[in-house]
């Protein structure tokens, strides 16, 4: 797996990396967010949000309109606010600083994980249709009533979760473990934050809250 780590701190930079060597990553480094983006393919961009010429938050969000590559996010701020608007922005995962090593690599191979070519298990559909909603989990192109819709990888994520059992509800828990993952300690709100975003791309109806519970995917074919 190769890495593209973006990071302007030498001092963090370089033990980084040679410990992400030692993990069996190859890795790229660059300091700046002008190089990261015009930086080669990679499997996962670990990108630190203080960068000395660009906001790492546009460089997060040009990464992503291009590409579905997973981004984690390395940031020093703590502010909830950030951490929502990152993940709007198609972050997959967030590491506050200081972090230890270990918890980078834990996360770094669960996003992988859940990001990667095994994101299918035996028996899932490759093609998920609810009446007007069309998702094909090998291409991962989604259309609803015949327009393509596009979304980030954490949102196509959770609404092929939600398809998978049309009309059946989901706990507010049940869809972080799955979705995020079991190990996820951030804030629900991301949740919340997620399914507004399908119900603007799709349509305002077609996931309703199940008030104390959690949320449903209504038949597309039925919803108005």
């Amino acid at each position: 797996m190769r890495l593209l780590v973006i990071e302007d701190d030498p001092t963090i930079a370089e033990p980084l990396r040679t410990g992400l060597l030692r993990e069996g990553f190859e890795v790229d480094l660059v300091d700046t967010g002008a190089d990261a983006l015009a930086a080669g393919a990679c499997d996962l961009v670990l990108l630190d949000l203080g960068l000395p010429d660009l906001d790492g938050r546009v460089v997060c969000r040009h990464l992503r309109e291009r590409s579905n590559v997973p981004i984690i996010v390395v940031t020093a701020r703590g502010e909830e606010v950030d951490r929502v608007t990152l993940l709007e922005l198609g972050a997959d995962d967030y590491v506050v600083k200081p972090f230890g090593f270990r918890e980078l690599v834990a996360r770094i191979r669960a996003v992988l994980r859940r990001t990667g070519g095994d994101r299918l298990r035996d028996g899932d559909a490759l093609r998920i249709d609810v009446g007007r909603l069309q998702i094909d989990t090998r291409t991962r192109n989604v259309s609803y009533d015949g327009r393509p819709v596009a979304l980030t990888p954490k949102e196509h994520d959770l609404l092929v979760y939600l398809a998978r059992d049309p009309d059946a509800v989901h706990t507010r828990e049940q869809i972080i473990d799955v979705v995020w993952d079991e190990n996820w300690w951030g804030s629900t709100k991301t949740l919340d934050v997620h399914i507004a975003s399908l119900r603007k791309k799709l349509a305002p109806e077609i996931i309703e809250t199940v008030r104390g519970v959690g949320f449903r995917l209504v038949d597309a074919a039925t919803s108005t």
